[in-house]
């Protein structure tokens, strides 16, 4: 029996046409796992993310380099008593007493919410010879970070709670920054509104509510002749200032000081 052989040009052209099935094959499965086997990029939102860092805490303005009123207006042995965050109608009247009593006088640093509360206080400082201080409305420590028209209207507002609490035309010769937190924009709003930017020089640091002993302690170890010292008649419970107040009184008379505004 003959079997036809294949020639070779048939055997080529099989040759030749797996070869081509095979490269086809090749490059479908390289492009498939190319597509879908690759890792994926990193998401240019999630790596900005990454970067970010909280932004610092911003700083209080720094305090005016000069102009704050620190010492009394008088010569020689004179002291100035300031008392803030008032007024109120449980230790406001028992200052005004003592300093009746002594024949003391005294600046009143009221905040204009309070004064709003107790008109008849403003009235009763005033009858007494004493001079008001404008505390501002609110007594906001953050007042130097807010925008110059909020300044102007916690300023421009306790002045004119004060007006109105007195019932009459009343001097305001005053500010005080609350918490003693000054900037240049303070003042400046201030002398438009005619007044002085009262700071101190003796911190009683009442505030602390340290004990009458210490209170009288660190006056008298701190005071000089024409100190402002810092008191408060409101903000708390200033019992302890009262009875600091009526002991030193008598201590600064035996001293020799006089008392008197702030310059």
């Amino acid at each position: 029996m003959r079997y036809r052989v294949l020639r070779p040009p048939y055997c080529y052209r099989w040759a030749v046409l797996l070869s081509a099935l095979v490269l086809a094959t090749t490059a479908a499965v390289t492009l498939f796992s190319s597509a879908e086997g690759a890792p994926a990029a990193p998401a240019p939102v999630a790596a900005a993310a990454a970067q970010v860092t909280p932004a610092p805490a911003t700083e209080l303005p720094p305090p005016p380099a000069a102009g704050l009123v620190r010492s009394a207006a008088g010569q020689g042995r004179t002291v100035a008593l300031t008392f803030d965050d008032g007024p109120d109608p449980v230790y406001t009247p028992q200052i005004l007493d003592a300093l009746t009593r002594a024949g003391a006088v005294a600046t009143f640093c009221m905040i204009g919410t309070n004064a709003v509360r107790h008109p008849e206080l403003v009235r009763a400082v005033v009858d007494r010879g004493m001079r008001l201080c404008d505390h501002t409305i609110s007594h906001d420590e953050q007042l130097p970070r807010r925008s110059e028209q909020r300044i102007t209207a916690e300023i421009a507002g306790c002045w004119s709670d004060l007006q109105v609490a007195a019932d009459r035309d009343v001097p305001v010769p005053y500010f005080r920054a609350p918490g003693g937190n000054w900037s240049e924009l303070l003042t400046t709003v201030a002398a438009r509104q005619g007044m002085k930017p009262l700071s101190w020089s003796v911190d009683s640091r009442d505030w602390t509510l340290p004990g009458t002993a210490q209170i009288v302690a660190t006056v008298q170890r701190a005071v000089q002749p024409g100190a402002v010292v810092l008191l408060h008649d409101g903000g708390g419970k200033r019992a302890q200032t009262v009875e600091a107040l009526n002991q030193l009184l008598p201590w600064f008379t035996a001293q020799g000081y006089r008392f008197d505004f702030p310059g």
